[in-house]
């Protein structure tokens, strides 16, 4: 079969070449963001981790569980580049002509690489969408695990710790369990209390809770319900409870950003309905003021007509309660947390859907391209990757400041690159 001069086997051909390319390039990219986020989480971990003399092994499982996270990063900005590279390269090396001297339009070769981007941003959505929670999750697990075995990876030596409703000092700490222990907080009466104890270890008997257990422990209360007495006591052991969201980051449960889609969409749609339950209740509660106004208004002419010096205070009264309906009308019903999960839920797809836009942007822009194509690509790639990179945040920043919309606030960086991308296909298109 024969399609404008040139047959549909030589369009395969054609396709295969310019997608293996486009492929070698991305994936050429992809070593690269992959290896510079990596290195970067595996000097965080060798600090934080590694330095405490944690096993090999689990060292290993925590770098496993943090690879989705690279993945997704690495996916779209990849795909740029990639392209930008291939491109540029079929560019620099006049391949381009050749192709339209053969009779093959651009948007033949568009073709293979919009078609590679597409697989490339649902890859890029199914890691954010399952493997980055997978991986968070047992990230968690097995980090919890290895606090009970190794207290110093967060109650460092000679360090100080201030948690919900207590600061906790501590001396040397190894895994055999934490010495010269002092904790300042408040008993349940409000009284200042001061527990010191000769040392520690924790038990994780309790879920969801760090059992501190104090050996040879001293008591000092202050104040409370008697403001001029204190309190002085001595045990042998005791039981402090800290709960494992207070003592760690790491503990602080799944945030919308390590959940899938479904279960981000499904936390909006309950925090939506509590919102508009706040919105019914103000509505209600404003009907009823005006009724109130009403009342009172009729019930102040009477009492005006019987006794005239009612008047100031029935006016006084009117006005106090139009000052709670208005009130009432400008008070903005807003959930902070909604505005997170939205802008988290629009991010999961904004980001792979960056893999299309990044392409529709670099094939015109890299035409452009006279010499050393691969190398310009390469360079343009990062820079953009950066601009993008920074107008996420920005929106992002935004978008939780502001209560700014968060679809723009995660869509504006791709409708940003998207229009750059017409505007080089235009200027392209009248060279």
């Amino acid at each position: 079969m024969w399609i404008y001069g040139v047959s549909s086997r030589t369009y395969r051909k054609i396709y295969g070449y310019i997608g293996a390319e486009f492929i070698f390039s991305t994936f050429t990219a992809f070593l690269f963001f992959f290896c510079v986020f990596f290195i970067n989480q595996l000097l965080l971990l060798a600090e934080e981790i590694l330095a405490k003399k944690v096993p090999f092994l689990d060292v290993a499982r925590l770098i496993l569980y943090s690879l989705p996270a690279i993945v997704a990063f690495s996916a779209p900005f990849s795909a740029l580049v990639g392209c930008l590279m291939a491109v540029g390269k079929f560019a620099s090396s006049n391949e381009i002509i050749a192709f339209k001297a053969s009779g093959i339009p651009q948007i033949r070769l568009f073709i293979p690489i919009f078609f590679l981007g597409g697989i490339f941003a649902l890859l890029s959505f199914a890691v954010n969408d399952y493997f980055l929670p997978w991986g968070t999750v047992n990230f968690t697990k097995l980090y919890r695990k290895l606090l009970y075995t190794h207290p110093e990876l967060e109650l460092e030596s000679y360090s100080i710790k201030n948690y919900q409703d207590s600061i906790l000092t501590n001396g040397p700490v190894s895994s055999e369990g934490i010495q010269q222990i002092l904790i300042l907080d408040k008993d349940p009466d409000g009284a200042k209390r001061i527990i010191s104890s000769e040392k520690g270890y924790l038990d994780k008997s309790i879920p969801g809770v760090v059992q501190l257990v104090l050996q040879g422990v001293s008591i000092l209360s202050v104040g409370g319900r008697e403001k001029e007495r204190y309190t002085y006591s001595f045990a042998e052991q005791m039981s402090y409870n800290i709960l494992l969201k207070n003592i760690s980051i790491s503990f602080r449960g799944l945030g919308p950003r390590e959940m899938s889609s479904y279960d981000v969409y499904k936390e909006i749609q309950k925090k939506l309905k509590d919102v508009n339950e706040k919105i019914h209740e103000q509505r209600r509660r404003i009907q009823s003021l005006r009724f109130q106004y009403v009342e009172e208004y009729n019930a102040g002419v009477r009492e005006i007509l019987q006794t005239p010096s009612a008047f100031v205070r029935v006016r006084e009264n009117l006005s106090r309660l139009s000052q709670q309906i208005e009130q009432e009308k400008t008070r903005s019903i807003q959930d902070r947390s909604l505005q997170l999960y939205l802008i988290e839920f629009y991010k999961k797809f904004s980001i792979p859907a960056g893999c299309i836009f990044f392409i529709i942007f670099a094939f015109p822009t890299a035409l452009f391209t006279k010499r050393s194509g691969k190398v310009v690509g390469f360079g343009l790639g990062l820079l953009v990757s950066i601009f993008y990179w920074g107008m996420l945040v920005a929106g992002q920043t935004l978008g939780v400041r502001t209560f700014f919309s968060p679809f723009l606030s995660m869509w504006i960086p791709n409708f940003v690159i998207l229009f750059l991308g017409f505007v080089s296909f235009l200027v392209g298109r009248h060279r």
